[in-house]
């Protein structure tokens, strides 16, 4: 049996990130208190936000307050990268996880990058809590971010989830989600089976779970909050044998060995590998002939 791990001590250099709450401040850990109190940098998506959150928690930080957004946080790199090297700096983003649709990636990129210290302060998540709640089928899944913004390349990016057969899960605006759910229930189709988080861990916590149809209907009367949403997993339409093999022969082409392109063709599209491989070599000795 492997003993419990009793040193929570954090470290004095390095790049710490930490996962802030959702929403529901009793949800903060005693390491997320501690990293706020010793840090000497705090790299903060929204500054006000982290100050509030050090007040909510009775925490009165020893470091200073850094912005840390979208917009400046390349600039802020290799600054925050020279704090590192002599201190602790603490990313914060105003919910959730850094860099998890939220800032933070360019520092820990460049960290890894300059041997220096990256660990990481586990805590609340917008997507595996909507996972969690949704009740669909999650155990194999892909994180979308932000659904695209504009109709053209979100009805693309629907399109494009026709045939996955892992569940999606992704952040909306409350102005966009009756368009992108009536988008997705046209395009992936009213009964495939979807649920609305809105305001997860919060008093009005809700959890909106029905096909792709009656969520857009209920959602064309105003959705408030906000969102994360969860798409089940599609079946992927049965390929036509000899659109297999074409892409085979394409791969073949291309130099990949034949074992291989047949094993990943029959793996994408959920068919037995030997089956192709025979069809495949069958096609190739026709051409042959």
């Amino acid at each position: 049996m492997v003993p419990p791990v009793t040193d929570m001590s954090l470290p004095t250099t390095g790049v710490v990130l930490a996962a802030t709450p959702l929403g529901n401040i009793q949800d903060a850990s005693e390491r997320l208190r501690d990293a706020l109190a010793q840090a000497d940098v705090i790299a903060a998506e929204d500054t006000r936000r982290a100050k509030g959150l050090a007040a909510a928690l009775g925490v009165d930080p020893r470091g200073r307050y850094v912005s840390n957004f979208d917009h400046n946080e390349d600039a802020r790199r290799e600054e925050l990268l020279r704090e590192a090297r002599t201190g602790m700096v603490l990313v914060v983003t105003d919910a959730g996880m850094p860099i998890v649709s939220d800032p933070g990636l360019a520092l820990v990129a460049a960290a890894h990058d300059a041997q220096v210290p990256v660990t990481c302060i586990p805590g609340p998540s917008a997507v595996t809590t909507a996972l969690a709640l949704s009740g669909l089928n999650v155990a194999h899944f892909i994180f979308d971010g932000f659904a695209p913004r504009k109709a053209g390349p979100r009805e693309a990016w629907l399109e494009s989830l026709k045939n996955e057969r892992r569940a999606v899960c992704f952040f909306e605006s409350p102005h966009r989600i009756a368009a992108t759910l009536a988008d997705a229930a046209r395009i992936l189709g009213e009964d495939r089976r979807a649920a609305v988080c809105r305001e997860l861990t919060k008093t009005y916590e809700e959890v909106r779970r029905a096909g792709l149809g009656e969520l857009a209907e209920w959602a064309a009367d105003g959705v408030r909050g906000e969102i994360t949403v969860v798409i089940e997993g599609g079946e992927p339409e049965a390929a036509e044998p000899e659109d297999l093999v074409r892409e085979v022969a394409r791969r073949v082409d291309d130099g990949q060995r034949m074992k291989d392109a047949v094993k990943e063709v029959a793996r994408s599209h959920g068919v037995k590998s030997s089956s192709l491989y025979d069809a495949a070599l069958l096609a190739l000795s026709n051409s042959q002939e």
